[in-house]
């Protein structure tokens, strides 16, 4: 099966082919024999019923600062496309909203890798809700009271904006921490959503895990080590990986979470996993294949190509 791949993505000069997913799936996919095109989001057209994007033929390869090659640009009507990886980065704001609108024109026809309308209904922080039998306590609000009193409860509490990424602006109080209400008075102006606030999970010094599931099954974790004096294990706050099996615990929450996510059609999705608990479901850009492929000597992007290829020949 050769196919013709467009990829949905910032530009592919300023990825870090040592860590970036997206250079694992794009590798793959042209080992495989399928056709690659490279656009950015802002490169899309929608005109007279079709959707167009202005995108360039596509070669990788693991060489540093040598690891690519575009064609000539052309605009071209995505309906023609086999399959579209949305790939690009977070934030998850009304550019990135607007981008799952235009893609729905063309999908499923044109298979999008997410499903355009579940990662929109499916906001990382928001969409976990769903599953609060496998949360810490968590509180989702834009009342300064509710926040006060569920730290009173709790004592020892975890701020973070609805729809941050990446560990950005994520704020640990411990109990005594006199720094609430200047953080609430920075939310308030910041952002226009409300905060989440949940009980912190002292597990997270010895790491959180980020479990890579690919159309529902889980294909392998990580664990993320916090540097020193750091709350957040995060790849992108300084978080070091560490080869970590999947637990009991583990293996019962995507057990519960994977059906949903085969039936929604989120085909590559990073879950990220505290103790016994699950604090997001990542459905927009999950990262972690390159760490997971490392310590444990496999080949995620393959899983997920045999499941992009599977749907292919399904519709």
């Amino acid at each position: 099966m050769s196919l013709a791949v467009a990829i949905q993505m910032d530009h592919v000069s300023t990825i870090n082919i040592d860590t970036d997913s997206t250079f694992m799936l794009a590798l793959e996919g042209q080992k495989r024999g399928h056709g690659l095109y490279h656009y950015l989001p802002q490169d899309l057209s929608f005109r007279h019923g079709r959707l167009f994007a202005r995108m360039q033929s596509l070669e990788v390869r693991r060489e540093l600062g040598n690891h690519y090659t575009l064609g000539p640009i052309a605009d071209v009507d995505l309906a023609t496309m086999d399959v579209v990886l949305m790939r690009q980065d977070p934030p998850f704001d009304m550019a990135y909203i607007t981008a799952t609108h235009l893609l729905e024109h063309v999908h499923p026809k044109t298979l999008v890798v997410n499903d355009p309308v579940s990662v929109r209904n499916a906001p990382e922080k928001l969409f976990v809700t769903h599953f609060s039998e496998l949360m810490p306590p968590t509180l989702i609000t834009s009342r300064r009271d509710e926040v006060v009193a569920f730290r009173e409860k709790h004592k020892d509490v975890i701020l973070k904006p609805l729809f941050g990424n990446g560990g950005a602006g994520v704020f640990h109080l411990q109990p005594g921490d006199e720094n609430l209400n200047a953080l609430l008075e920075m939310f308030t102006l910041m952002y226009r959503e409300p905060i989440i606030v949940q009980r912190y999970l002292p597990e997270v010094r010895q790491g959180d895990k980020r479990i890579i599931l690919v159309d529902g099954k889980p294909s392998g974790g990580v664990a993320r080590i916090p540097q020193e004096g750091e709350a957040r294990a995060n790849f992108h706050a300084g978080g070091s990986a560490l080869k970590a099996p999947l637990t009991k615990r583990e293996m019962q929450i995507c057990e519960a979470i994977g059906p949903i996510l085969e039936d929604k059609g989120l085909i590559f999705v990073g879950i990220d996993v505290i103790g016994d608990y699950v604090t997001e479901i990542n459905v927009t850009s999950p990262t972690g294949i390159q760490e997971i492929n490392n310590l444990d000597d496999i080949c995620i992007e393959a899983d997920i190509w045999d499941a992009i290829e599977r749907r292919v020949k399904q519709r």
